[in-house]
């Protein structure tokens, strides 16, 4: 179905409006039942008051479809049809006049309509194409898990639109028993589920100074969610990993090409054999109870608790067991800590979640009577649980929160605190986390080259009345 925009004017004296039975007439060949009789959707409808100028946004077949369908109004007047797009159709291309991004290499979800579900879903979109959303803070208030449609979206390319019923996971490299495991395969094998916090490694970049390219992250970018398939270990025991395997090498479905790189690359990560093994890791086809979202993964993604989430690869297609450390683009040129120390560039890979605390209420600047005032937010850690958030109010010493629920490795823990604020005025609040491997949020994060890692402490100024 294609996008127009119809314009039809007529003359004062000929105002169908005028004739009550011509006005019926018109109103019967525009209700629901005639327009899906003719092949043709109205989105939407406007007359220019007091000017006899009506627009219509229309879907239909072509345009032919559609001058049939808006004959009576040109039998009245002037009949202009313009061939539209959306804004989101727009964006995601580049321009008003550009072509949409085609996938080479896989079947790809419209970018639009990728970001137009972003958009109805209240997700803070930093780019259309290839599809980067944040989390909203508000949206962030609530249970242990985040809404599939409210959970963040991290693409390096377009998003890959893959056949369940032709899908397939192949299993290969240095192992015993090459596997080719269909997602009817995947569904059948013993499944576990776990709630696990993921969060992108460049979470936070715009709190940097000097200001980082790169995403403009705020602080949304992480999300929890309960996440059910096959645990990772199962697949390679029953593949029979062959002496000399080093890593095991994971590869989405997604792809495209990227600076620096000769010739289309997909997305790939590889993980230590011994870490690929610890039985938290999961090849996931469920989130929250549902398949798995399309923007997620769908239909296999990797899930690897207390990274971030750049190892977690999306669109699975492919496990590889390799001798040798992997030296792909999205491994060896980009998640890595790259700072200077003493004259020396210092280089450090992107692995465990940085321990953090977020507050979610009172929002940033919000006016809020004097009085109890509620603090609440989240905190987590790649290294280990939470053992404390602590709170400052003003400048003033740190207060200890309370920690809401059981501690749960892999997920996002719930704090709050209730303190008294008898005068008014603007007071920043500030809270930071500690895990129970010891590790501390600092006062501000040591500045890297790509922006990764920011887990400086929250500042939020909140006004009392």
């Amino acid at each position: 179905m294609a996008l127009f925009v119809v314009r039809h004017q007529h003359a004062a004296e000929r105002c169908p409006a005028q004739d009550p039975y011509m006005g019926a007439m018109l109103l019967n060949h525009l209700s629901r039942p005639n327009v899906r009789q003719h092949g043709v959707e109205i989105k939407g409808e406007a007359v220019v008051q007091g000017e006899h100028t009506l627009y219509f946004i229309v879907e239909a077949e072509d345009e032919g479809c559609l001058r049939e369908f808006m004959q009576p109004f040109q039998m009245a007047g002037s009949l202009d049809i313009y061939p539209a797009s959306t804004c989101a159709r727009v964006v995601a291309s580049g321009g008003c006049g550009a072509a949409m991004p085609v996938s080479d290499s896989v079947p790809a979800l419209h970018p639009d309509e990728a970001c137009q579900q972003a958009i109805e879903a209240g997700l803070v979109v930093h780019r259309a194409h290839p599809l980067n959303c944040e989390t909203s803070i508000p949206a962030l208030l609530g249970g242990v898990v985040m809404p599939n449609a409210h959970f963040y979206v991290r693409n390096h390319f377009q998003i890959p639109n893959l056949d369940p019923a032709t899908f397939e996971l192949k299993v290969a490299g240095l192992v015993e028993r090459p596997l080719s495991l269909s997602l009817r395969d995947l569904h059948t094998m013993p499944s576990q589920s776990r709630i696990v916090t993921l969060e992108c490694a460049g979470n936070g970049r715009t709190l940097f100074q000097p200001p980082i390219e790169g995403e403009k992250w705020n602080l949304g970018a992480v999300s929890t969610a309960e996440w059910t398939g096959v645990p990772l270990r199962e697949v390679l025991d029953r593949a029979g990993v062959r002496p000399g395997a080093l890593e095991v090498l994971f590869r989405g479905a997604d792809g495209g090409t990227v600076e620096g790189r000769p010739g289309p690359i997909r997305f790939e990560r590889s993980l230590p054999l011994d870490q690929a093994r610890e039985a938290d890791l999961l090849l996931a086809y469920a989130m929250n109870g549902e398949p798995l979202p399309i923007q997620h993964g769908y239909p296999v993604r990797l899930v690897v608790p207390g990274w971030y989430a750049v190892a977690s690869v999306k669109w699975l297609t492919e496990i590889q067991l390799i001798d040798r450390p992997f030296t792909g683009h999205y491994q060896a040129d980009k998640y890595w800590y790259e700072s200077e120390r003493d004259g020396q560039i210092v280089r450090e890979p992107v692995m465990l979640q940085q321990v953090r605390a977020l507050i979610t209420e009172p929002a940033l600047e919000q006016q809020a009577p004097r009085g109890e005032l509620a603090i609440r937010g989240v905190a987590w850690s790649g290294a280990a649980s939470i053992a404390r958030v602590e709170i400052s109010v003003g400048g003033g010493s740190w207060q200890a929160a309370h920690l809401v629920g059981e501690r749960k490795r892999h997920s996002w823990q719930w704090w709050e605190l209730i303190i008294r604020v008898p005068q008014p005025g603007v007071v920043t609040l500030r809270a930071r986390a500690t895990d129970l491997a010891g590790r501390t949020q600092p006062e501000q994060a040591e500045w890297n080259r790509l922006g990764y890692g920011n887990n400086a402490i929250q500042e939020v100024p909140v006004r009392i009345i």
